[in-house]
């Protein structure tokens, strides 16, 4: 069972298919009951690492009935507890939701169909249309080609003026003036090529007939889905990170709240 903090780290309709909040009749849950079981146990490995199998066990054992003597013991404490947070959660959550159905116009059935619509749109994303992607290539194709001509054009002019400011007669700023023109000429011109070629072979692949032109409704339609795919994409890095720093900072022992805004 994954709790919904690991979303970050697994998969958003994993947890729509699967956490108990949203499974009738069990309630909400953090899912991490057996994690907490397994990470107090965890200590017992560096003290029978090399044990015997014997004493292996016996310290197991000993480990789960002072673990269960110690739990028992605070079984009450722990009810009470938990059900004043519960009551207290209910109570401030049910005024917000009602505030909330009241502004937007939302009846309990809404928040169900929610779920199902989120539960479709995310298992349709799994089968990606194949031809959007090679369209949102084609349009940063269409990019890379007009960059390409404006250095061409702005090589061009730089060629032309070239021997602006050098004096008549120095013949070798002359000549190395007119080979740096002539370098940047050669590299804007094979550069422009090669994007002309990558652009004319993905409007061959796609069968486009005539070339997009750049602001156009086609271009704007996909150039649009390849810029929420990198901002997707830098979510998806930065929640990464976010989830690395956390490990890290778990394992210095300084995972609270505090320390994680100060350090982020």
């Amino acid at each position: 069972m994954v709790g919904v903090f690991h979303g970050h780290a697994h998969n958003r309709l994993c947890q729509l298919n699967w956490h108990p909040m949203y499974i009738k009749g069990m309630g909400h849950s953090e899912g991490e009951g057996c994690e907490h079981v397994f990470s107090a146990s965890n200590e017992l490995a560096r003290s029978t690492r090399h044990a015997s199998r014997f004493h292996r066990h016996q310290a197991i054992e000993q480990h789960f009935a002072f673990w269960n003597a110690d739990k028992y013991e605070a079984l009450t404490r722990f009810i009470r507890n938990h059900y004043r947070e519960a009551t207290q959660t209910v109570r401030t959550l049910t005024a917000k939701l009602a505030i909330v159905k009241e502004a937007l116009k939302l009846t309990d059935d809404d928040f169900s169909r929610f779920i199902i619509e989120e539960r479709a749109y995310l298992t349709s994303l799994k089968q990606h249309p194949q031809r959007d992607p090679l369209k949102v290539r084609y349009t940063q194709a269409l990019d890379e080609l007009e960059e390409r001509r404006h250095a061409w054009n702005r090589a061009r002019e730089a060629g032309n003026g070239a021997l602006d400011g050098i004096a008549v007669g120095d013949y070798n700023a002359i000549t190395l003036a007119l080979k740096q023109a002539g370098a940047r000429l050669d590299l804007a011109y094979a550069m422009l090529q090669n994007a002309e070629q990558m652009a004319g072979h993905l409007q061959l692949q796609l069968g486009i007939e005539s070339r997009w032109e750049i602001g156009g409704p086609e271009y704007t339609r996909y150039k649009a889905q390849g810029v929420l795919g990198e901002y997707h994409e830098a979510l998806d890095e930065l929640e990464r990170l976010v989830v690395m720093r956390l490990f890290e900072l778990s394992k210095l022992s300084m995972l609270d709240t505090g320390n994680v805004i100060q350090s982020l």
